[in-house]
């Protein structure tokens, strides 16, 4: 029987450390605790009517998926321009850098 109180004895400390650990950092990990309620900028391309617009939007999550809160329209091209390519890489390059912007000031 004192053969198996040692390993029992450091199975529950183990335990209970863990217990403290996981009540300390509140129920959570801390990502998943960041990613649940607050809204972050995102950039997206939105194609209607013959243009291609390419937007930041800051989106909440919501209880049947991701909730739209504002929106920023950086560049529209239009779909038979003949630098669409070049236009639609510039654009989400500036789409990203004001992500990184927004996110940095709402920080």
């Amino acid at each position: 029987m004192r053969l198996l109180a040692l390993p029992v004895t450091l199975i529950v400390i183990a335990v209970l450390v863990y217990l403290l650990v996981t009540l300390a950092r509140g129920g959570k990990p801390a990502p998943r605790r960041e990613a649940a309620g607050s809204p972050r900028w995102e950039t997206d391309t939105v194609m209607e009517n013959g243009w291609t617009l390419i937007v930041v939007r800051k989106v909440a999550p919501g209880p049947n998926g991701p909730v739209e809160l504002t929106r920023q329209t950086v560049r529209a091209i239009r779909d038979d321009d003949p630098d669409w390519d070049e236009r639609y890489r510039e654009g989400m390059l500036e789409a990203r850098n004001r992500v990184s912007t927004l996110e940095i000031e709402s920080g």
